[in-house]
């Protein structure tokens, strides 16, 4: 159950930072209109992959999701955008994963 979870936060993150960075690319860089609807589609997706996660708490699969998140937006600027993190942004990525541990899978009575 644990690893199902973990391949939807993973699947969910790169459909929605795929999905944000579309968007961007479409406005910010002029890179057209195509650029935009193939984001919002993307957006649309992370929605559904969200609904698929085990746990039945939207509100702690959201909060968890959050620190996926920012380690996979940081992941997702290195891949395409050649963004080179310093120390910090690997710190602050890692200490959000353990937040999504803690939330996620610590034992509950």
């Amino acid at each position: 159950m644990v690893f199902r979870s973990i391949i939807l936060f993973v699947l969910a993150a790169l459909a929605e930072i795929g999905g944000c960075w579309l968007v961007w690319q479409g406005i910010r860089e002029q890179r057209g209109w195509l650029f935009v609807g193939a984001g919002v589609i993307a957006l649309g997706l992370y929605g559904f992959v969200a609904t698929l996660q085990p746990d039945a708490a939207f509100g702690r699969i959201l909060a968890a999701y959050g620190g996926v998140f920012v380690a996979g937006s940081l992941a997702w600027a290195m891949v395409a955008d050649g963004y080179r993190p310093d120390r910090f942004d690997v710190i602050g990525a890692l200490v959000c994963l353990v937040g999504v541990g803690v939330i996620m899978y610590a034992p509950r009575g």
